[in-house]
């Protein structure tokens, strides 16, 4: 939860820097970007070593080198020194420190709990994960309204110390297997050949795909949102909606880690879609910031549950061999689009000329709201065409069928 709590905290203070510095969607954008676009190079490569050493040995190393990463952007801030381009290169490094962390950790949480009891732990790992959004941005607030920011990145080293303490205390030993009879590459790039060969898995990764990339890359959006639409004069507001996130994702993922029954994780899987395509449509109509953190609560409550049954869902129908590779594809899949999206939001919520009169001048859509509406009608219509694919309508009836599950 701490190293989340970082990751978010460092979202919100990184955009607000570069709005500050910039004035620009497009610069947030690109930042945001940066950060996010790691996810489809490094993630094959940790994928790999998850499988082939200790996880928790490599999880440790990732979290030290976020630390050094924060500690050296606080000091930047501090004496004055930072630039645009400092934070694009930090960005990148920040984003590919947690990309290697994804696959690590996700292949790390079916080794501790027994197979029947994986989705109330992967819930309650992903409540603390999405928790974080309330508890990191929470914890900078204050900074952000004082002219000393540096000490937001310091505090966000303080989650990255307890991050790395707690992972040198697992004791339970885990790692994958490799294919003695294989080489190095072909070891290396298993993962996408058994996503792509196999019926269900190939399909739960799309459809994480298209929520991604319609719902979920909105962080480069929120800042001019909030100055734009809600007269924001510093990152109190955009904080704030990033906490709403995290909140409404902690209380669904608490409620979710209860559910046993798989006709309901599978009516949950549709519905949860659904609303997650609903919720961005409600934040772009908001008429005020209070109506603003509700719909960000929505948003988090539905997106954060969509995407723990599909974390779930990958595993219960994965080896235990290969997880660290399956998730590096997964990773690489929902990374990607998410980074392109976010810059593609960024740059587009700078074109004022796309603002949009609707119902004669009463309601103005900002560029902001346009792709946030959009996005959520796309996603709609794809959980609406997901219904004719037998397999996913299967999923949504009864559940993943028993005959699917691989033993944790």
């Amino acid at each position: 939860m701490s190293a989340s709590a970082a990751a978010w905290a460092l979202i919100v203070a990184r955009g607000w820097i570069v709005w500050e510095m910039s004035e620009s969607s497009l610069y947030v954008g690109l930042v945001t970007f940066l950060a996010m676009i790691p996810r489809v190079i490094i993630p094959p490569f940790t994928g790999y070593l998850a499988d082939r050493y200790e996880r928790r040995k490599v999880m440790a190393t990732i979290y030290g080198l976020n630390l050094t990463h924060t500690l050296f952007l606080a000091g930047l801030l501090a004496f004055g020194q930072i630039e645009m381009w400092h934070l694009m290169i930090l960005a990148f490094v920040n984003g590919a420190a947690r990309s290697a962390q994804m696959p690590v950790g996700q292949a790390l949480v079916p080794n501790l709990v027994p197979k029947d009891k994986l989705l109330n732990a992967i819930a309650l790992n992903q409540a603390t994960m999405h928790g974080s959004r309330l508890l990191g941005p929470l914890t900078i607030l204050p900074l952000l309204e004082s002219t000393r920011i540096e000490w937001a990145f310091l505090a966000c080293s303080m989650f990255y110390v307890v991050s790395l303490v707690q992972s040198l205390r697992i004791k339970t030993p885990s790692t994958g297997s490799m294919d003695n009879k294989k080489g190095f590459f072909s070891n290396f790039t298993q993962g996408l050949p058994y996503v792509y060969r196999h019926p269900l898995l190939k399909l739960i990764v799309m459809m994480a795909f298209f929520h991604c990339g319609f719902t979920m890359s909105f962080e480069a959006v929120l800042p001019v949102l909030s100055v734009e639409r809600f007269n924001a004069t510093d990152g109190a507001d955009f904080s704030l909606m990033m906490m709403s996130i995290g909140g409404g994702a902690l209380i669904s993922l608490i409620w979710l880690s209860g559910v046993t029954s798989e006709t309901t994780k599978g009516k949950l899987f549709l519905n949860l879609g659904v609303i997650s395509g609903l919720a961005p449509i409600l934040l772009a109509f908001s008429p005020n910031i209070y109506f603003a953190i509700g719909s960000a609560a929505l948003m988090g409550a539905s997106q954060a549950g969509y995407m723990t049954l599909t974390h779930t869902m990958i595993q219960l129908v994965t080896d235990d061999s290969v997880r660290g590779r399956v998730g590096a594809v997964y990773s690489v899949h929902i990374g990607g689009i998410m980074a392109s999206m976010n810059l593609a939001n960024g740059a587009i919520s700078d074109l004022a000329f796309l603002k949009i009169d609707l119902f004669n001048g009463l309601r103005v859509l900002l560029p902001a709201d346009t792709m946030l509406t959009i996005g959520g009608i796309l996603f709609i219509a794809t959980v609406f065409i997901s219904w004719f694919i037998i397999s996913l309508r299967k999923i949504y009836q009864t559940g993943i069928p028993q005959s699917s599950l691989i033993q944790a």
